[in-house]
């Protein structure tokens, strides 16, 4: 019943929609352009030995595309360019990206599907010497964070006192902790939890998490048709389900 509810929508919309229209333009051409960093575990990783994607928004994505009844295609992005590749069409819309004042000043959101929180980590063998966020905002310590990311611009915020040091993908802020040039970086909850498995050597600090945060996906602000097909579509794979069985698969709990 929903496919059917989803064809119905897309042969209504496709009669009616503006010829400029990004959603007329993805019909006529059966693909799909998807801008994606391929660095966030667990919701976009590049395998680097065969340069395929995978990861929980690469499913959200590939779905959106079935749906729709075109191929999918990615666009290799990273985060300091991620909004100017919607601004400059090298894509039809982005996996997801926190949404933020600035970003939205030159990009769209659709509507969210994923909340997080922003967590600090720093190495495990320092955590009695930093066992809070305060502790991190002094003028002794090193944060690193990756250029463009909202933790980037989060970072100036909350640690006032401290160095700041961004690091330019494809390089990243935690590799900068491990290597002993940084004390600490922050990110996602959602990243974290996966970053404290594959390095063990690193903890994230027991204080709470800061700044709640949302996730969309990126979309051409100027193009209300486009935005609204995908928000139904979002709105219609929550009510089946789809997104609750995505947050198993991979075992993330939304603050949501």
């Amino acid at each position: 019943m929903k496919k059917l509810i989803l064809a119905v929508l897309i042969t209504l919309v496709s009669f009616s929609v503006n010829a400029e229209s990004t959603l007329n333009k993805i019909l006529t051409s059966g693909e799909l352009r998807v801008g994606t960093t391929g660095d966030w575990d667990p919701m976009s990783m590049k395998d680097p030995a065969t340069n395929q994607y995978k990861g929980f928004d690469i499913d959200v994505t590939s779905e959106l595309a079935k749906d729709m009844g075109v191929k999918v295609t990615y666009v290799p992005t990273d985060w300091k360019t991620i909004v100017s590749g919607i601004a400059s069409n090298r894509y039809d819309i982005s996996t997801s990206a926190t949404k933020t004042e600035k970003r939205a000043l030159v990009a769209g959101f659709t509507n969210s599907y994923y909340k997080y929180a922003t967590v600090a980590l720093v190495l495990k063998k320092n955590e009695k010497k930093f066992p809070s966020w305060e502790s991190l905002n002094n003028e002794n310590v090193i944060i690193a964070t990756t250029l463009g990311t909202s933790q980037e611009q989060l970072a100036k915020k909350l640690f006032t006192k401290s160095k700041l040091k961004s690091i330019e993908a494809p390089a990243r802020d935690f590799q900068e902790v491990l290597a002993g040039r940084a004390d600490g970086n922050i990110t996602s909850s959602t990243e974290a939890n996966k970053l404290v498995i594959t390095y063990p050597q690193l903890t994230i600090i027991p204080d709470e998490g800061k700044d709640p945060a949302v996730l969309a996906m990126l979309i051409d602000q100027k193009d209300q048709i486009w935005i609204n097909y995908v928000n139904h579509w979002i709105e219609i794979k929550k009510e089946a389900g789809f997104f609750e069985t995505l947050l198993k698969k991979y075992n993330l709990k939304s603050l949501e």
